[in-house]
């Protein structure tokens, strides 16, 4: 085609994706200066891609002789489109020149020429890969394309007539009749539609025997094409082929059902519509349905930990109303495509009649029940079906969806010592609904949002709407051994008065339990679980259940043994890695909700984690949503006054000593790199990088002073004050990491004067001493490690730490990202928050922008360090540290 200028080229619209081709040049055509040619192209291209993504394309030859594809069949809607387009078609896309002087050649032939000409180009790139099928074989192009070179004067009149078969003039359709419905069989009547007059309709008969002005002297020759490619889909038509009138055909019962199937939409993928007699009804569905035949059960307590099958059944429907027993009955024992329902005839897909005849598909457990509720469907033979569910059904969904929904909201129970905040009192709804059912939980909430009181809530609720209290029953406690002394503090200070026992160490023994606690760790709990199972329990709590992450380990193996009322799991990270590690915690709360393993890496795990598939991902955010309760730091209205989420950078301003400091820094330092050159100028950019980080670290680092005061001076040390006491106050503990030892010994001498316990390790500790220190911290003698990153960096397991805060950033991330790992490894058992303090308007921002960005700059930065930067321009590195006012 031609462009603006006159110059010929193709689109570059025909080698991309259809989609994108269709965005990209409808926001074309709508530019306010779009050149009138442009505009008209770009929308004969969306049409001509709208076609072939339809596959509206045929085998024929090009004007040269070679083998091509071409646009068709074109239906009436399309006839008319390309008719518009050509009228509308400017004279600047058809400036050029013509044979017999003419001013401008005629448009619809141009047309034409283009959208055969994008047919024929989309199948030959890569970008056809999901174009449609053609409604032409492929079998028929490729023996047509391999016998082409040799038999050319056969081959052109067929094209030809391919050719006028595609949008000559005429399209059919087929009218389905019949005089005896219940005796007689139907025919398939040819009718004959002219795409040039939508009211011109006539049966094929009378074009055979007669001459209507409305259709062409082709037409009966373009009917003859239409059957042929209508036969391939549906060969109850071939006896048409050979007829000396092809106006009607015997629909046989067999070909009748097949109608009712599939072939009516490949029919119409043809170009071929169906019209079915109007007394006849169509609109008989099917449905799996769940517990329709089963009474409401009136202890769902029972009912939902029990193994009483539910029926799961087909249930048909004519419109919304569903078939009685007799009725289906009746659909069962007919073999006719025809049925007579409510004193009508009924079409019947034989799909649809063979569900009336097995109605029942399987029992479902009353969990697989749930399940199906939840999302919406379920596995038959592999497959996923939709499923509706009765009414009780309905109601339990939405019962456990919501806890607060149905009846009065529970409150805080009086033995309670706590004030339960919001977010923890709905914490506490939910658990009471879900293990006042059997089913059991996941409270996935981040560390330091109270999991572990609203769990002592629960526990004393319990207690006050037990009827007997002779049932009640104690709660068993599973934790890391580090945690035992934290729950037992916890349970004194909320509960005062609650029996609570650790069952640890040598002279455990569970003689004489009341209703309160018992502690145990997963260590003793996995080498007595036959003491512990045989003991009644009320409630199982897993505290940092991702200690039994791995179903197959013997102490998940030995919790699962352990036998109780209901089951809760609490965990800042249910999905540490995979999915499956979420199904090991949720399979123990609640058997049998997600299947079995295998069952579920088939159905949720590969579709979700591996092929991205959002609506699967969708379906198992609904099933699993009532059963694991989560909350983040970050979620509004949650705790905004609890430190930040894993790995956040913290900006801090720079005091007023502090800024002037660094302008002077870079100010001397740019006059004296004007006159350097290389290892000096080297030398002085490494000098000012070093000093300017250690202004952002502290003035007192930066001017070597030996007995500083602290206070006061670094915006920095101010934050790690006020993020400290947060931590403390929630029995937190904390690695902090600096590149410099002599910021460590300034930290820590600023800890001693604030009375806070703190150990400093640095790359001039013995290995003796570091074991030591190593013990001490993990041991919880002292809460605050300070860490000089070169020598504790690597080599070094610190699980006890829950913070880890980067005093200063170093050059490339995958240095921070080893020291974090001390505590973000393998045996930690909280989540781990990650601080990054960073210097606003300084080059510690703007360095922590480039490795978000990952520019070309960063890239260099991550390989090469500080010695990249030596290599800047004065303008470059001017730009990289001059202090910029905080945005």
């Amino acid at each position: 085609m031609l462009d603006a200028d006159g110059i010929e080229h193709t689109h570059p619209a025909v080698r991309v994706p259809v989609t994108d081709a269709v965005r990209l040049l409808s926001r074309a055509r709508r530019a306010p200066d779009a050149h009138p040619a442009a505009a008209f192209w770009g929308a004969a291209t969306v049409l001509a891609l709208q076609l072939v993504a339809r596959g509206r394309m045929l085998p024929g030859l090009s004007p040269g002789d070679h083998d091509a594809w071409r646009a068709g069949p074109l239906d009436a809607a399309d006839v008319e489109r390309v008719r518009a387009l050509a009228d509308a078609m400017p004279g600047e896309a058809r400036a050029i020149p013509t044979p017999g002087g003419a001013l401008l050649p005629e448009a619809a032939p141009l047309v034409r020429a283009f959208l055969d000409a994008v047919a024929d180009t989309m199948p030959r790139t890569a970008a056809t890969s999901r174009v449609g099928d053609s409604t032409a074989s492929a079998d028929d192009a490729s023996a047509f394309a391999a016998a082409a070179p040799r038999r050319l004067p056969e081959l052109r009149p067929w094209s030809d007539r391919v050719a006028a078969g595609i949008d000559t003039g005429v399209r059919i359709s087929l009218r389905l009749e019949t005089y005896d419905v219940e005796h007689a069989p139907f025919r398939a009547v040819v009718q004959v539609h002219s795409l040039a007059d939508p009211t011109a309709v006539i049966d094929a008969d009378t074009l055979w025997t007669g001459t209507d002005p409305r259709f062409g002297e082709r037409a009966r020759l373009d009917v003859l094409l239409a059957l042929r490619r209508a036969a391939r889909v549906w060969p109850a038509l071939e006896p048409l082929l050979n007829a000396g009138v092809p106006d009607r055909v015997v629909v046989g019962d067999d070909d009748l059902g097949a109608l009712l199937g599939a072939a009516t939409a490949r029919l119409a993928a043809a170009g071929v519509e169906v019209h079915w007699p109007r007394d006849l009804v169509r609109d008989l569905t099917a449905k799996a349905v769940v517990g329709a035949r089963d009474r409401a059960p009136g202890d769902l307590r029972a009912f939902l930990g029990g193994d009483t099958p539910l029926g799961f059944d087909w249930q048909l429907a004519l419109g919304e109303h569903p078939l009685t027993a007799a009725e289906m009955d009746a659909l069962a024992e007919s073999h006719r495509p025809v049925v007579r329902l409510r004193d009508q005839w009924v079409l019947v897909d034989p799909a649809l009649a063979a569900k009336a005849r097995n109605r029942s598909i399987k029992p479902l457990t009353p969990i697989e029940a749930l399940n199906a509720a939840l999302t919406g469907g379920t596995e038959v033979a592999g497959k996923r079906i939709e499923v509706g569910t009765s009414t009780w059904l309905d109601d339990l969904r939405a019962r456990i969806a919501d806890p607060d929904a149905g009846g009065e909201p529970i409150a805080a129970p009086e033995a309670l010592a706590a004030t339960l905040r919001d977010y923890q009192l709905r914490g506490l709804r939910w658990l009471d609904r879900m293990t006042s059912l059997g089913l059991g939980g996941c409270l996935a909430d981040d560390m330091g949002l109270g999991k572990t009181v609203t769990l002592i809530a629960l526990h004393l609720h319990r207690r006050t709407v037990c009827s007997d209290p002779a049932e009640a029953a104690p709660t068993l406690v599973v934790c890391p051994a580090s945690l035992l002394g934290n729950w037992e503090r916890e349970i004194e200070r909320f509960a005062p008065g609650t029996p609570v026992r650790r069952f640890h160490g040598a002279t455990r023994t569970l003689d004489d339990l009341g209703d309160g606690f018992v502690l145990t760790t997963y260590g003793t709990m996995r080498l007595d679980r036959a003491r512990l199972a045989a003991v009644p329990w009320d409630l199982v709590v897993a505290d940092e259940a991702q200690h039994v992450k791995n179903h197959s380990s013997g102490t998940a193996k030995a919790l699962r043994a352990i036998p109780a009322r209901a089951r809760v799991a609490l965990t800042g990270t249910p999905v540490e890695n995979r999915l499956s590690e979420l199904w090991a915690i949720l399979d123990w709360t609640t058997p049998g909700l997600l299947g079995n393993l295998a069952a579920f890496r088939r159905r949720w795990v590969k579709p979700v984690e591996a092929d991205r598939d959002g609506p699967t991902a969708e379906r198992l955010g609904r099933l699993i949503a009532p059963f694991l309760l989560r909350r983040r730091k970050s979620d509004p209205g949650i705790a905004p006054e609890l430190p930040a989420k894993t790995e956040t950078d913290q900006p801090v301003s720079l005091t007023r000593e502090q800024a002037g400091l660094y302008e002077a820094a870079v100010r001397e330092a740019m006059a004296e790199l004007r006159d350097s050159k290389g290892m000096a100028r080297r030398g002085r950019i490494v000098g000012l990088l070093t000093g300017l980080k250690q202004i952002c670290n502290h003035p007192a680092q930066y001017l070597k002073e030996s007995a500083p005061r602290l206070d006061g001076r670094s915006g920095k040390l101010e934050l790690l004050d006020e993020l400290l006491d947060t931590i403390l106050a929630e029995d937190g503990a904390v690695l902090v990491f600096t590149q410099y030892v002599t910021m460590a010994r300034l930290l820590a001498r600023h800890l001693d004067a604030r009375g806070i316990g703190n150990q400093l390790l640095h790359g001039g500790t013995s290995p003796a001493r570091r074991d030591t220190l190593v013990a001490r911290f993990q041991d919880g003698e002292v809460p605050i490690f300070l860490l000089s990153l070169k020598a504790a960096g690597t080599g070094l397991n610190l699980t006890r730490a829950d913070h880890v805060v980067h005093y200063d950033r170093w050059w490339n991330p995958a240095v921070e990202e080893q020291a974090t790992d001390r505590a973000y490894r393998i045996g930690q058992t909280r989540p781990v928050q990650v601080h990054r303090f960073i210097a606003e308007g300084t080059i510690e921002d703007r360095i922590a922008e480039m490795l978000r960005d990952k520019r070309a700059l960063a890239e260099s930065v991550l390989t090469g360090g500080e010695a990249a930067l030596t290599e800047l321009s004065d303008t470059e590195l001017a730009d990289l540290v001059e202090l910029r006012s905080a945005r």
